[in-house]
């Protein structure tokens, strides 16, 4: 039987739950798990003062309710699967090397924030910052996936290095700021100033978008890595369409401020 969670009690304040990871409960029966120290604002607590717990501890881990207020679920996990029942709060899978997170509702902001490996995958929205480095840090993403059905806030990928970001709606501005590798897939709109700064790195996009003056246009054509990435997008989830696979695509060279070796790909609607 899967190792359960399910919120009794919403935590008048958030909640740090870094605990809550595949890894750190395996082996653990159910009364250890409810043992396992959380911050409650500045108190300590336990997850049963605001979980009950059932099952085992065999690499899967289900959570059931609303976790908007929980923080840090999965951060830094290495392996085994989370499936989260509802909205989560900020820093979901921040940090994390392996396994797999599935969010059935939203997420707040920084979800995979400097993750390393693994995937992710949010039914919803996501909040700002996503897959993004941290203030001060010059890393973001490392490597893994996350994929995103719905829309997402500000700065999705930031300083980004390598891996794959994947959104089904739309983006907040600075989508891709600073990227150093990496690729960020978009199949809604860019918003404002997407790709300043960037490096390196594949920003695509299947709509029309609002450029800055610092990208060079360089030609059309069909990428042949493009539908690998596509095709891989669509088997996660993503409505990806058949002419998005065989289309051409404009490649723009940029950020002509940075280093300028990235590029942005527009799905060629003329």
């Amino acid at each position: 039987m899967t190792l359960t969670l399910t919120l009794h009690t919403q935590p008048a304040v958030p909640l740090e739950a870094e605990v809550i990871t595949p890894d750190n409960m395996t082996g653990l029966t159910a009364a250890q798990v409810a043992a396992l120290p959380v911050l409650h604002g500045n108190q300590a607590a336990q997850l049963g003062d605001f979980f009950h717990v059932e099952g085992e501890a065999n690499g899967e881990v289900r959570l059931v309710g609303d976790l908007s207020r929980i923080k840090h679920i999965g951060s830094g996990m290495r392996g085994g699967k989370l499936h989260i029942d509802g909205d989560v709060g900020m820093h979901v899978g921040a940090g994390m090397v392996d396994g797999e997170i599935v969010v059935e509702g939203s997420a707040d902001d920084w979800a995979g924030a400097e993750m390393q490996g693994g995937r992710i995958t949010i039914k919803g929205h996501a909040g700002h910052s996503l897959g993004s480095a941290y203030r001060g840090s010059s890393k973001g993403m490392l490597g893994g996936e996350i994929i995103v059905h719905g829309h997402v806030g500000s700065e999705a990928g930031n300083s980004m290095r390598r891996g794959l970001i994947a959104i089904g709606g739309n983006t907040g501005e600075f989508a891709g700021v600073n990227m150093l590798a990496g690729t960020l897939l978009v199949l809604g709109e860019l918003g404002a100033r997407a790709g300043a700064g960037l490096l390196r790195g594949t920003l695509i996009s299947m709509q029309p978008v609002q450029l800055l003056p610092t990208f060079i246009f360089d030609c059309v054509y069909q990428p042949n890595y493009l539908p690998l990435y596509l095709r891989h997008a669509r088997a996660l989830g993503l409505p990806i369409h058949d002419g998005f696979i065989t289309g051409a695509y404009q490649r723009w060279s940029g950020d002509m401020v940075a280093l300028g070796r990235g590029e942005l790909l527009i799905l060629n609607r003329a």
